[in-house]
């Protein structure tokens, strides 16, 4: 029995992204029974809570300046995203909703744009502690994002070079459980004492810690 508790965690774990495809479409599927949906919604519960959520250190200074279009929850304009820390990655989960769409129903190219360049700056935040700008963002449109109140996009991105003070990030964001865009960031890290003097850094902790 033990053993087949642990093979069935391993192919969990092995299959996690396909199955995470599953539940998605799972939710939104009339033809698949309630205690499915259930489940999948158990599932996907336990598998958030895995992952450690970044605190916004910035929130409370809105008298101070800060109004970010990408992270400041009080912005009605913004987009309000909220990041995850998964292992290397920092991840973002969104509702891409109507007023965000390019063409019919499709999530704009830019605001994708926006979401991944936004996702690798915290990439940084976190990761390396210090403010950073971006240098170059080079994307790829692969598929259409849809959009809607019952749409949710993830994405992640995670440093998979580094020379010097540049820094570089590779972000994708997906729907469904397939990638439909992605990008490769360059950024250009200031020092800590830089940071910290004139881009007002503050430290970019776990909600834990």
């Amino acid at each position: 029995m033990l053993q087949m508790i642990t093979l069935c965690v391993f192919l969990l774990h092995k299959f996690s992204k396909r199955f995470a495809s599953f539940a998605r479409e799972s939710k939104k599927s009339i033809y698949f029974p309630l205690f499915v949906k259930k489940w999948v919604y158990l599932y996907q519960t336990k598998c958030t809570k895995t992952m450690k959520k970044i605190r916004n250190p910035y929130i409370g200074l809105e008298a101070e300046g800060y109004n970010c279009f990408a992270c400041a929850p009080h912005n009605i304009y913004g987009l309000k995203m909220e990041f995850y820390e998964d292992g290397d990655d920092v991840v973002c989960y969104w509702t891409p909703r109507a007023e965000y769409q390019g063409w019919v129903q499709t999530l704009h190219g830019g605001i994708q744009a926006t979401l991944m360049d936004e996702v690798g700056g915290w990439v940084i935040s976190r990761k390396i502690q210090t403010s950073a700008m971006t240098t170059a963002l080079n994307m790829k449109y692969r598929k259409p994002v849809p959009t809607g109140d019952d749409v949710q996009v993830e994405v992640r991105a995670h440093i998979v070079d580094r020379k010097r003070s540049f820094v570089m990030i590779e972000a994708t964001l997906s729907c469904g459980g397939e990638v439909c865009s992605s990008a490769d960031i360059t950024y250009y890290c200031f020092s800590e004492q830089k940071a910290r003097e004139e881009f007002h850094f503050l430290p970019y902790e776990l909600e834990e810690e």
